[in-house]
């Protein structure tokens, strides 16, 4: 791995460990994400007996053609930064397009907030992911490439606390369905997290909008929700755009800093020309004294069931409250 993160490609590139294209070399296992689109699996990778995670996006539902899915799955392959998810390879099976990529076992921060954290995360650990996650972000806009989906449900984590940031690239699938599934004749995903300029058309957006997302992500994790998410879609796009930005309350959100506090109101402005970069959000006093996740979350991941038998229980609960 190239010491400033660089995309490496060729034959110099340190390829990750050959996997292999031929679907019957996988033992697909239990469901750990699902989406519009895509379900994500446990799966063996039985010529050497490792567990990973395999997408299998519906390609007859995606919009796009499938040489630009492949191609962004390619894009995926070539990443090379410790806090982005990888993909290992990719390819077509029947109606599929199969991703390959590491098992992250506690799945993603929005899950582990359901099961265990409902009202959000203290600080410490929120700085903890949030730094990780913006380690990531500077990165991919190093590389010219936008996210357009920060959210804490693509934030994956693994047993020994070790963030990434996932669903890069092949970005219409989501790791967690929540209450966006229901608004997916308007939008892909909800507004929720979309910056203004991005729910406006014709205003063009930039690297930017990933900034303004990661700001309601930060409210997401000290919430246990994001901003307006128990509202219909049409009605939180008009409140993005109409109502003054959300942020913590310095009166309600007592147990934050005031340095959180400020790192969040400086990612949710309105006008883009005035959010700051991820390279110098990360200079922010909030990310200074932030410890490393595998020390912050280590308690938080003890006497969990597995990801697939919780995955199991929020479909079962997601499906009670519909009815």
């Amino acid at each position: 791995m190239g010491r400033n993160g660089s995309i490496k490609r060729g034959a110099a590139a340190a390829a990750p460990p050959s996997f292999t294209v031929n679907p019957a070399d996988y033992r697909l296992m239990e469901e750990v994400g699902y989406g519009a689109h895509a379900v994500v699996y446990r799966a063996l990778f039985l010529p050497r007996n490792q567990t990973v995670a395999v997408k299998c996006l519906d390609l007859d539902q995606l919009n796009n053609n499938i040489d630009e899915v492949q191609r962004e799955a390619q894009i995926m392959s070539l990443i090379d930064h410790p806090n982005v998810i990888r993909a290992y390879c990719s390819f077509v099976v029947e109606h599929s397009l199969w991703v390959i990529m590491p098992f992250m076992t506690e799945g993603s921060c929005l899950h582990l907030m359901k099961i265990a954290y409902p009202e959000g995360f203290e600080e410490p650990v929120i700085a903890s992911i949030l730094k990780e996650t913006l380690k990531a972000l500077e990165y991919l806009h190093r590389q010219g490439q936008i996210h357009r989906d920060i959210k804490a449900g693509n934030i994956l984590i693994d047993s020994a606390g070790v963030v990434k940031l996932g669903d890069f690239g092949v970005s219409a699938c989501m790791f967690d369905r929540g209450d966006r599934q229901r608004s997916r004749n308007t939008f892909v995903g909800t507004p929720c997290w979309m910056a203004p300029e991005v729910l406006q058309p014709g205003t063009g957006y930039n690297f930017k909008a990933d900034i303004w997302s990661f700001g309601i992500t930060a409210l997401e994790l000290a919430h246990g929700h994001a901003p307006f998410s128990k509202y219909p879609p049409m009605k939180v796009l008009l409140m993005t755009l109409q109502n003054a930005p959300p942020g913590l309350d310095y009166d309600r959100d007592r147990r934050f800093s005031k340095a959180f506090k400020e790192m969040v109101a400086m990612c949710l402005v309105k006008d883009q020309t005035k959010r700051p970069t991820a390279e110098k959000l990360l200079k922010h006093s909030f990310f200074k004294t932030a410890k490393p996740p595998e020390s912050t979350m280590k308690g938080m991941l003890t006497d969990l069931p597995p990801l697939w038998e919780r995955v199991k229980a929020l479909q079962l609960k997601t499906q009670h409250n519909w009815l």
